[in-house]
């Protein structure tokens, strides 16, 4: 089969498709013919090696797994003997800690984040729920305890966290300010958000309002600067982890009313990942959310995807298409 490896740490070129030999589904996982998978933040700090923390799980010169690839939507074309939940030619979609979804064919634990997907939706649109997705139900839900009548300012609003962030939160009933550019408002506000700032000409933390909820989504901001910005028991969280977060974390949890919260979401239990996952679901069948695509690479272009979302410009989610299809259904 082909996939894309990447044998050291570094810039995108480190890509190379290569024919490597299809792995063999264990007893309790299934075979999975990769259909569409995705590049996301954490895609491209695995490929650098930073932060350098994680070089602990993913090895500390150079990547002990040499195709990455967590989100994953395809066919199950094999199961393990001891398979009983799935079988082959379920159209599957999830996310998988051991990684491998840079291939034409990867091998799922069957206890890990995996469900049939619906048959109104596509590939495409399922592959990046189980990353993006899932995070932003950890952010919202796991630790902001997000209600409704809520106040949320999402910043980043245009990104693949922003974009599932938006329609999430007024899934629960929050108000909902999205932060974006001048050429992304028009679709933040489609997606249901109640207000729009510009950022290019109007800072939030300026305007003099306040937030129950700051969810800063890339990174670019901190909760120095828009600690006013909070209400009383304000939370601000951040999609970024950082050692000054890491360290305004610790302090804020000892004192002060207004909290900084953030979290890997990668590294909950795959249970707990799985629940948020499988109420998702529910969601992208309703078509209570849905999944918004900047655009797509074959495999042979992961590089040049690395690349593109690496200038943080990008609109909601980029996929890795891995089907000759016409029809991703």
């Amino acid at each position: 089969m082909k996939a894309s490896v990447s044998k050291m740490y570094g810039t995108p070129d480190v890509f190379k498709i290569e024919e490597v030999t299809k792995p063999v589904p264990k007893h309790n996982e299934v075979l999975v013919r990769v259909y569409a998978a995705t590049v996301t933040g954490s895609d491209i700090m695995m490929r650098i090696g930073k932060p350098y923390v994680g070089r602990l799980y993913l090895g500390l010169s150079k990547p002990k797994t040499t195709i990455l690839g967590f989100d994953f939507a395809g066919e199950i074309v094999e199961t393990g003997k001891d398979v009983t939940s799935f079988k082959v030619g379920d159209k599957v979609f999830g996310g998988t800690t051991a990684l491998g979804c840079y291939a034409e064919y990867t091998c799922v634990n069957v206890d890990d984040v995996i469900t049939t997907i619906p048959e109104n939706i596509n590939y495409q649109t399922a592959a990046p729920v189980s990353g993006s997705a899932i995070t932003v139900m950890n952010f919202l839900k796991g630790l902001a305890k997000i209600k409704a009548g809520d106040k949320l300012l999402i910043n980043g609003a245009s990104g693949s966290l922003g974009t599932y962030a938006v329609q999430i939160a007024k899934y629960f009933g929050a108000e909902v300010t999205g932060v974006c550019s001048t050429t992304n408002m028009k679709m933040v506000k489609e997606l249901g958000a109640d207000f729009v700032i510009d950022y290019t000409n109007e800072d939030f933390t300026k305007n003099g309002k306040q937030y129950d909820i700051i969810f800063d989504t890339v990174g670019k901001i901190n909760f120095s600067s828009c600690k006013k910005s909070l209400t009383e028991n304000g939370i601000y969280l951040s999609s970024v982890i950082s050692m000054p977060l890491l360290l305004q974390m610790m302090k804020t949890s000892l004192f002060g009313k207004k909290k900084v919260k953030s979290s890997s979401t990668g590294m909950l239990p795959a249970k707990e990942r799985l629940n948020y996952f499988l109420e998702l679901k529910e969601l992208l069948e309703t078509g209570t959310i849905k999944t918004v695509i900047d655009t797509s690479y074959p495999l042979s272009q992961m590089g040049d995807a690395h690349k593109y979302v690496e200038k943080g410009h990008k609109k909601g989610n980029i996929i890795i298409n891995l089907s000759t299809r016409q029809k991703l259904y």
